[in-house]
Order: structure tokens, then sequence, then C-alpha cells
């Protein structure tokens, strides 16, 4: 079980709007947090530091592991999100429609409904809630980056690894970014829009 997985099933299982974008950000994160834990990677500055090849026993994980640059100058945490994280949430959920983890399900009475997945009550999916109900931090963190909220404790455990707070800080910043950037994209498309309009 990976954090990462644990937050793709609560925001599917919260039905969070979440833009995928941001999720995949914090997917990417989520591996590189689950990474220097198994001891896989170490974090020197805002670079990331390849260590063993021990890592979680998962297909997903093994890909980051792989994805790893391993000579230095080592890749800096902002550029290994934007780069693993690109399209990450919808290769996460094409992992756990063909494990049987997400099933269809078509909104509506009509049988040509918009298509939509949902958790199957497995036990990885009561893991991840369990996790989510007890406000686990790291996981807590990473949910309130992509705009989902998890009642806080006022004895919430106060994260203490540098390395972890170090991603998560550079998730916030990532998705942050990436909401500036849209931001910038509606802007210029409303002027363009109007420039053909006339006055």
């Amino acid at each position: 079980m990976t954090t990462a997985k644990d937050l793709f099933i609560i925001a599917m299982e919260l039905k969070h709007s979440v833009g995928q974008g941001d999720l995949s950000l914090a997917l990417a994160g989520a591996e590189l947090i689950d990474l220097i834990a198994a001891g896989a990677v170490a974090v020197d500055g805002d670079r990331i530091v390849p260590g063993g090849q021990s890592t979680p026993d998962e297909q997903l994980m093994d890909e980051a592991a792989a994805a790893l640059t391993r000579q230095a100058p080592y890749e800096r945490i902002e550029d290994w999100l934007w780069r693993r994280g690109r399209d990450l949430s919808a290769v996460y959920q094409a992992a756990l429609e063909k494990n049987e983890e997400l099933k269809p399900q078509r909104s509506g009475r009509l049988p040509f409904g918009s298509k939509r997945v949902e958790p199957v009550d497995t036990p990885a999916r009561r893991r991840a809630g369990d996790r989510w109900r007890e406000k686990e931090p790291v996981l807590a963190a990473l949910a309130s980056a992509v705009g989902i909220e998890n009642e806080r404790s006022e004895d919430e455990s106060v994260l203490e690894d540098e390395a972890v707070t170090t991603v998560l800080a550079a998730v916030h910043d990532a998705v942050m970014e990436l909401e500036a950037v849209r931001q910038r994209r509606t802007i210029e498309n409303a002027a363009y829009a109007n420039l053909w309009r006339g006055p």
C-alpha cells in the first residue's frame, strides 16, 4: 500500500472536484515521500539523491524508482514533480481499474450516461479510509494541497521529517504554479476572444 494510491482512492471516494493536473503533481509527491521512507532516495537541499534499490512492493512505485535521475547533478524536486506527474492520475486510474479496484459507474438512468469510476470495497480502500479518518499527517497534507480538507484535530501530529516537509512544500508550490498558469490562460483567451469581437 502506498501513499499515492491512498491519495487517489481518497480523491475518488470523496468525489471531490480535483483538477487532474493538481492530483498528478500530488501523486508524484506522494511517490517521492514513499521512496524517502523506503530509503530508496534522500533529499539534499532541493535535489533528489538516489539511495538503495529498496522500494515498496508496488508496480507504480517500481516505475517511479526506475524514473529517478541517478547521475549528478541530481534532479530538483520541483522538476521531478512536473516530469513524473505528467498524466499520473490517469496512470493510477488505469492501474486500479486493471486490478478491479475501481469500477465504472454510470450517472443517471440511461445506459449511455457519462462514465465515472468509484472505488471497490477492498482492503486497500479500507486502509486508505482508516488513514484518512486518523488524519495521518502526510496524507492530509497532500490532500490539502489539491483542495481536499480533512478536519484538523488539536493534537494533530507535526511533521518532523525535514525531507518530507521539503517535498510537501514543493507540491504546494507546484499546484499554485499550475493554478497561476490556468488563470493566465483564461485571461489570455478572454482577451483573444474580445479582440475578435471588436469594439
